[in-house]
């Protein structure tokens, strides 16, 4: 099988690699239609299944998502991933600040966002200026709001207002142009058109250690051993639940070095730090919907957005992205 893997060109190794997932969704999804068809009794435990059907569905909706956004990016090539990336961005950005109330002064600023900062930020990423793209959003664009906003004249709030924007940009738009910089990375004896690997790495590490987090909460509560860290945050966070995901995230990371340019310890280094920011990410945007008064991102919000939620599927990959890009980075010296 080894031997057989190795004859593929880099672009036959990628198509198997999507093909052998696509595969994995629909078989997880047939398996997923045939169990909802089976009545739940009106008891406490029967409720109980249906909420974690209902999140074995969500999960394999975010899964579908994220696998279509990938193909998609890695078939078109390099450019139509940039721009595809940038438009989850664009609309995990309204997202955000549909739920975070502006003023009338804050109007230039989002333009300057959307228009400007949004596009030059992917545009330094498609063309690989990495060292002016990983400081253009927290060094110029963070004094460039401040003063955008300053000459509109309005105080109030000012510094609330600039600072949710500037959360904003750093997650949705700062976080995601890292993903499609993993595949203009060029490591030693490693041909760059195999950096597909590298991206599903992430999303596969990420996606399992939240699926594992999540499972593992389920399992605690039922068995009433689940200790919260962060009750008025999460009604599902805990030390026991988060190490069982970031360590299946890393063990699944550690079994697929062979798809990427790291031996398995290097693998299983990375994939744990991508898990444990990942993961984080996630609590704190929790904390973030929490302020807001909203549950979930984008509840009730296919109008605005074309997707319910886009932010929440995506958010732990906007914190795990560039703490994974840099690390990799520093680590090989990239």
């Amino acid at each position: 099988m080894t031997g057989l893997l190795r004859s593929l060109t880099p672009s036959q190794q990628v198509a198997l690699m999507f093909v052998t997932l696509f595969g994995l969704l629909l078989l997880a999804t047939v398996a997923v239609v045939l169990t909802s068809l089976r009545e739940l009794p009106d008891t406490p435990e029967g409720d109980a299944r249906r909420a974690d059907r209902k999140a074995v569905q969500r999960a394999l909706r975010s899964s579908w998502l994220m696998a279509g956004v990938f193909w998609v990016s890695w078939a078109a090539g390099d450019t139509v991933a940039t721009v595809l990336f940038a438009l989850v961005a664009f609309f995990a950005l309204r997202e955000f600040v549909t739920l975070s109330p502006t003023r009338r002064g804050d109007h230039r600023s989002l333009i300057l966002a959307f228009f400007v900062v949004l596009p030059a930020q992917f545009w330094l990423t498609g063309t690989g200026h990495f060292n002016l793209f990983t400081v253009f959003i927290p060094v110029y664009v963070f004094l460039a709001l401040a003063v955008v906003s300053a000459l509109a004249d309005d105080p109030q709030h000012f510094l609330e207002r600039n600072a949710k924007l500037q959360w904003g940009i750093m997650v949705c738009v700062y976080g995601m142009s890292h993903v499609p910089a993993l595949l203009l990375l060029e490591f030693p004896k490693w041909d760059s058109g195999k950096n597909a690997f590298l991206v599903f790495f992430l999303a596969a590490t990420v996606q399992t250690g939240m699926l594992v987090e999540h499972f593992a909460t389920r399992q605690l509560r039922r068995k009433s051993k689940l200790q919260l860290r962060t009750p008025g945050i999460s009604s599902s966070f805990s030390w026991r639940a988060w190490a069982a995901g970031v360590i299946a995230g890393g063990v699944l990371g550690g079994l697929m070095a062979g798809l990427t340019p790291f031996k398995p310890g290097q693998a299983l280094g990375m994939a744990l730090i991508a898990c444990a920011a990942g993961s984080l990410g996630h609590l704190v945007m929790k904390a973030l919907k929490r302020d807001r008064g909203a549950t979930p991102w984008g509840e009730g919000m296919e109008s605005l957005t074309g997707a319910t939620g886009l932010l929440a599927r995506v958010d732990a990959l906007c914190f795990a992205a560039p703490v994974f890009f840099h690390s990799v980075r520093w680590y090989f010296g990239l």
